[in-house]
C-alpha cells in the first residue's frame, strides 16, 4: 500500500491513498468515498440523508435542515471530479424510510440529476430497509468479482466492502472519519453531514477486523496509520 497523488484519479484535486484488495486496484478519497478506477465505481456508505427530519418526528428537537444538500453537494462534486459510470451506495442512504419519502423535492431532483446517464445501486441498510422510491437497483447485497458490496461486514469473507459503523480514528488528538482495511475487507467511513462515529478500537470494530488493520484517515491528505500501533 502506498499515498498517492494523482495517478489513479481523471483529473481535479481529489487525493486518495491506493491499496490492493482481492485483486482489485483501489483508491480510499480523502473525501470519505471509495473509488475503483478500472470499474469506474464510485462508493459512498451511510449518508442518512434526511436525519434532521427523523430526528424532528421522533424527538420534537429541531436540527437545521442542511445536512442533505450540504451530503449532496460533496456527492455532486466527487461526481463531476471523477464522472464515474456507477456509483453504489452501501446502505443507510436514508435516515430512515420516512426520510426517503420526505426528500424535499429540490433534493430529489438534485440526486436523480447524479443518477441520470450512469448506473446506480443502492444497497439496503438497516435505517433504509425499503427500496428508495427513485430510479436505480435496490439489492441487499451487490457481487462484482472480486469484491462484494454490502451494508454490514460479515465474519469469515473476502473481498468485502462494507459500511454500516461510522469508523474513526485519531492523530494527534483529533479525530477523523476512517477507512478500515485488512486484507480481507474494507470498512468505509459515513459520508453523510450529521453522522456520529464509532472509534476504530471499539470490540465491535476489532472483533471484525485483523490486528494488523490499517485506518485511513480522512481529510485533504488521507493518513494511514495503523489500528493497534
Amino acid at each position: 500500500m502506498r499515498a498517492t497523488a494523482q495517478d489513479m484519479l481523471p483529473h481535479g484535486p481529489t487525493t486518495g491513498f491506493d491499496f490492493t484488495l482481492s485483486g482489485a486496484r483501489l483508491c480510499a478519497l480523502g473525501a470519505g468515498a471509495l473509488w475503483w478506477p478500472a470499474q469506474r465505481t464510485l462508493v459512498v456508505s451511510d449518508l442518512h440523508l434526511g436525519k434532521s427530519d427523523r430526528v424532528s418526528r421522533r424527538t420534537g428537537v429541531f436540527l437545521p435542515p442542511y445536512e442533505t444538500r450540504d451530503t449532496l453537494d460533496r456527492l455532486q462534486a466527487l461526481i463531476n471530479d471523477l464522472n464515474p459510470q456507477s456509483v453504489i451506495c452501501l446502505g443507510d442512504t436514508f435516515d430512515d424510510d420516512t426520510a426517503a419519502r420526505n426528500l424535499p423535492q429540490a433534493d430529489r431532483t438534485k440526486l436523480q440529476g447524479m443518477m441520470q446517464g450512469r448506473r446506480w445501486i443502492w444497497v439496503e441498510g438497516n435505517h433504509d430497509p425499503s427500496p428508495p422510491a427513485l430510479a436505480g437497483e435496490a439489492l441487499a447485497e451487490f457481487n462484482t468479482p472480486p469484491l462484494t458490496f454490502r451494508h454490514v461486514a460479515a465474519q469469515g469473507t473476502t473481498g468485502e466492502i462494507s459500511g454500516h459503523y461510522h469508523p474513526k480514528a485519531s492523530l494527534r488528538g483529533q479525530s477523523r472519519p476512517a477507512f478500515l482495511l485488512d486484507r480481507n475487507r474494507l470498512i468505509l467511513p459515513a459520508f453523510g453531514t450529521y453522522t456520529g462515529g464509532l472509534r476504530c478500537t471499539d470490540p465491535a470494530l476489532t472483533s471484525v477486523m485483523e490486528h494488523n488493520a490499517l485506518a485511513i484517515l480522512t481529510g485533504p491528505v488521507p493518513l494511514p496509520r495503523p489500528v493497534n500501533g
